[in-house]
């Protein structure tokens, strides 16, 4: 909890005019950057989700997840392996990366044998129990965000960027469910290492951090999140999702990602 507090303590006494250099780039362009970062491609990842809740009592999940690009869109399948109650629930994602055109979503509930649309405005709803949201498993669309560059701060030792991201219209805002958002940009990585997020119609907050990067194929890779959802400076829960067995440039064959792949399960 120090931690996020703290990150909400820079926020707070980071003054406007703080001073950058005139060679500075506009949040717009650091966030191009970090989209066009190499992300790698055909991954496949194990995965321990970790759900705590405002007493510390903690719930134990395992996934599989299988990624693949097919041009500008990303395509993401997820399994649930363990416990035995949520086994083969699987979760469909086209990230599309276009403002014209939703991200399609598809939620598979094995025990209803039934494939749930995720409408656009569920997805800022909490996804399996968790404070990700289903639209926080999506890569941000940049047209429907305008971004200032607040200024700089260190973050682990390492020049981070601080920018600000406000939804360009109040159907961004309900999708994603922030009425504003503060990304840290690790600058020689094109990372976004550390989040806080306001959440739209209330007084609570949603803190990312990045606890782990490790390099593996060649890409950094986040290996470690850790997303707490903060009211009056309480933890209300808590989620930290593990990577781990990261393989790149594996050999994913697009039918993989299907809803009939999905309701067949592993």
């Amino acid at each position: 909890m120090k931690t996020h507090l703290h990150i909400a303590a820079i926020l707070l006494t980071l003054a406007p005019w703080a001073a950058l250099s005139a060679d500075a780039p506009t949040g717009l362009e650091i966030m191009r950057q970090v989209n066009a970062r190499d992300d790698g491609d055909n991954r496949i990842a194990q995965i321990s989700m970790t759900l705590i809740d405002r007493n510390g009592h903690q719930r134990q999940r395992q996934l599989v997840s299988y990624n693949k690009d097919r041009g500008r869109a990303v395509l993401q399948l997820l399994f649930f392996l363990d416990p035995p109650n949520v086994r083969n629930t699987g979760f469909l994602t086209y990230d599309y990366q276009d403002p014209g055109r939703d991200n399609d979503q598809w939620l598979y509930l094995p025990e209803l044998y039934k494939t749930k649309r995720i409408a656009g405005s569920d997805k800022s709803q909490s996804f399996m129990g968790s404070d990700f949201s289903y639209a926080d498993l999506n890569r941000q669309v940049l047209d429907e965000w305008k971004f200032k560059l607040l200024g700089e701060r260190d973050v682990r030792g390492n020049k981070a960027w601080l920018v600000e991201a406000t939804p360009v219209s109040e159907d961004v805002e309900q999708r994603y469910g922030y009425s504003k958002s503060v990304l840290f940009v690790r600058s020689d990585l094109n990372m976004v290492v550390r989040a806080v997020h306001w959440l739209a119609g209330g007084n609570r907050l949603k803190y990312l951090d990045i606890v782990n990067l490790q390099k593996i194929d060649g890409i950094w890779t986040a290996t470690e999140l850790d997303m707490r959802t903060v009211q009056a400076k309480e933890t209300l829960h808590r989620t930290v999702m593990k990577f781990r067995n990261v393989r790149y440039n594996q050999n994913l064959d697009e039918s993989i990602f299907t809803q009939r792949r999905l309701e067949k399960g592993l």
